[in-house]
Parts: C-alpha cells; sequence; structure tokens
C-alpha cells in the first residue's frame, strides 16, 4: 500500500508527501511528536495517523510487500551478472558520448546529468525521450517515454524538429529495411514519435513528489514506457525549501522510489541537475545542485561543460565503467558528435547499439 492509498483525510495524504512521507516505512518511523510537528497538526491526529499506517503494514507489509515476497525476491550474483550484461542501453545520438557510457543510458539504472546553463541538458533528454523510440528492427528499443517537466523548458517544436533528425538518420543508414513493412513506415514519422511522450508539466515540489508517488500506477498502465527523464530534478526544491534537512529526506525517498522503479519497470531514469557555487580551496567554483548527499542518489553521473567552445562530457561516478570524457555536439539535428570527431571516422548513427569556460568540480 502507498501513502496515496491510505484511508485518512485528502488533506492528510498531501501533507505527508509534502512533508517527504513518501512510504509507509518512512511514516511507521516516525513518532507522533515529530509527525505533528512536520504535518503542522495535532498529536492526536499524528496518533491517529500512525495507528492507520501500522494496520497497514501488518495486513501488506512495508511498502505493500509481504515478508515472504521480499525473501523469494533474493537474487544471487551471477544472475546479477547475467542481467547487467544483457541489460539495454538508450542511444544517445553520439557515438563518443555512447562509448564512456558503456553503449548509452542503462535501463534499470539512474542517471544524473549537470551542467551549466545553455550545456545542452534539456537537448539531450528530449535526444533520449526520441531515441528510446527507435524500432527495435533498427537497433533501437522500441519503447515510450515520460518527460517530467519543472522549468517549462520542453518545447515541442524542439522535440519535432530532433524527431526529424533521428528519422532522418534512419533512413539513411537504413535504406532499405523501412520498405519491407507498413507498419514501420507508420512508425517512421515525427508525429508517432511526438505521440509517445507522456508530458507531465510541473509547477511546485508538492506536485513533483506527487507525480513521481503517481508514477508506478502510470507505469503500470503503460508498460512500453522505457525511460523517464525529470527537467530538472533540483528546480523547485532550491526555490521553494529553507529547512535544508527535510529537504535531503524528502529527495533521499524520491530517488530510492525512482532506483525501485527503474529496476521494477526495466526502465532508465535521467534526473537533469543544475550548478550552483561552492567555496572551496580559497575560491569559488561550480559543481553540481543539492550538496554532496545528493551524489548518493544516483547510479551514473555525468557532467556537461565547456571546454574552450567545444561541448564536453565527463563521466564522473558509475559502477562499472571508468572515469572518461568526451566531445559532443548540439545540432539542429539534436545530440551528435562533433564535427572533428566525424571527419576522422564515419560514425553510423545506429550501428553502435549492437555492440574550459569553467572547471568543474568532480566530486566522488
Amino acid at each position: 500500500m502507498e501513502i496515496a492509498d491510505l484511508p485518512i483525510s485528502t488533506s492528510h495524504r498531501a501533507k505527508l508527501l509534502a512533508a517527504g512521507y513518501s512510504s509507509l516505512a518512512a511514516l511507521s518511523a516516525a513518532s507522533p511528536t515529530r509527525l505533528a510537528r512536520d504535518l503542522s497538526i495535532e498529536i492526536q491526529e499524528a496518533e491517529d495517523i500512525l495507528k492507520v499506517a501500522v494496520g497497514a503494514n501488518k495486513s501488506k507489509g512495508v511498502d505493500g510487500l509481504s515478508t515472504s515476497s521480499v525473501i523469494k525476491g533474493a537474487q544471487n550474483a551471477w544472475d546479477m551478472l547475467s542481467d547487467e550484461q544483457s541489460r539495454k542501453h538508450i542511444n544517445t545520438g553520439s557515438a563518443d558520448l555512447n562509448n564512456i557510457l558503456g553503449g548509452g543510458i542503462h535501463c534499470k539504472e539512474v542517471t544524473e546529468i549537470g551542467g551549466v546553463p545553455g550545456i545542452g541538458k534539456t537537448q539531450l533528454g528530449i535526444q533520449l525521450a526520441i531515441n528510446v523510440q527507435i524500432p527495435v528492427e533498427y537497433g533501437g528499443l522500441g519503447g515510450k517515454a515520460v518527460y517530467i517537466d519543472t522549468e517549462g523548458s520542453f518545447m515541442a517544436e524542439r522535440v519535432y524538429q530532433i524527431a526529424e533528425g533521428c528519422i532522418s538518420d534512419i533512413l539513411e543508414y537504413f535504406p532499405y529495411c523501412h520498405d519491407k513493412a507498413l507498419s514501420g513506415q507508420e512508425r517512421l514519422k515525427p508525429e508517432s514519435f511526438l505521440a509517445d511522450i507522456y508530458y507531465f508539466r510541473i509547477c511546485s515540489y508538492t506536485e513533483q513528489i506527487a507525480v513521481i508517488n503517481y508514477l508506478e500506477k502510470f507505469l503500470q498502465e503503460h508498460k512500453d514506457v522505457r525511460i523517464v527523464i525529470i527537467d530538472s530534478v533540483t528546480f523547485h526544491f532550491r526555490q521553494d525549501f529553507d529547512d535544508m534537512a527535510l529537504r535531503t529526506r524528502v529527495l533521499s525517498g524520491l530517488s530510492l522510489k525512482l532506483m525501485k522503479l527503474a529496476k521494477a519497470y526495466n526502465l532508465a531514469v535521467v534526473l537533469l541537475n543544475q550548478v550552483t557555487t561552492k567555496f572551496t580551496e580559497g575560491s569559488f567554483q561550480l559543481t553540481l545542485a543539492l550538496g554532496d548527499s545528493w551524489s548518493h542518489s544516483c547510479t551514473n553521473r555525468l557532467i556537461l561543460y565547456w571546454n574552450g567552445n567545444e561541448r564536453y562530457a565527463y563521466l564522473d561516478k558509475s559502477p562499472s565503467l571508468p572515469v572518461a570524457s568526451a566531445p559532443y555536439a548540439v545540432t539542429v539535428k539534436g545530440v551528435r558528435d562533433t564535427v572533428s570527431s566525424n571527419n576522422s571516422k564515419r560514425v553510423r548513427f545506429l550501428g553502435m547499439l549492437s555492440g574550459a569556460n569553467w572547471a568543474p568540480i568532480f566530486e566522488h
């Protein structure tokens, strides 16, 4: 059972979600005094809510799972390795970027992508929402995308343009395949790509919490979704939060939920992040927002930065890949390799699927 399903008043459910209580486990661990303070309610009301939560835990187990189902979910290390080796990737549009990521953005993992304004974070997010839809016969996943926009930077006209660029590359590198089936021809239209992006516009941190908590139900009804993009995960939490401890607890709960969704539904979660200043070694430098504790909330971390007039991506964190960097470009068609990379080698857009204006602080 989820917090949203508890048999309590609507106002109490909304206050719980806004205060960061995104699971029954978190709620059950709270004392009546603390809960009353976090929700700005009377102690008696807090005690009543906790009684309901305890009852839900007894009937269903923490987070809606019985003890036996948790035990049955155990895996051995060999199965885990086999799962990792067969894991699907989503093409970024750039061969160099794919190479440092081990083939692209990984399904079943949470990837954070951060950088300064104008570096191409939203462009890369849109590119991934398009590329996840590349049909299987052309080397893609044939999936759909969820795009959660907190800043209002998602532009449908640009999405259409990037979809046209993707289709153009497919037709260039697979000139005969698309003639074989009418269904394939129908899918290779910009309108079809745009229709398979589910868009949520978020205007406050409470809406963001509510949508993330709603995602599980949405994914149960849309099992072909293969990527969830949040652009950006930080915006409302930097604007509206004064209590840093509460913000950390809320964000930790959300990141845990997103990790569970990524694994349970075999999809990639991509969190776009902003930058902030940090005073270190006697000077102010740029680093990704939300502090050191947030850096542990994702599986992979990719930092985008300027190197002269060229855009670069730096893989700062990965459980299985070495630290590496690669140039990339944002073109009319979307994210692609730089001109210098294309001049040194001919890169197949889809063949890869088979097989300093500022100094960033790379923190681990």
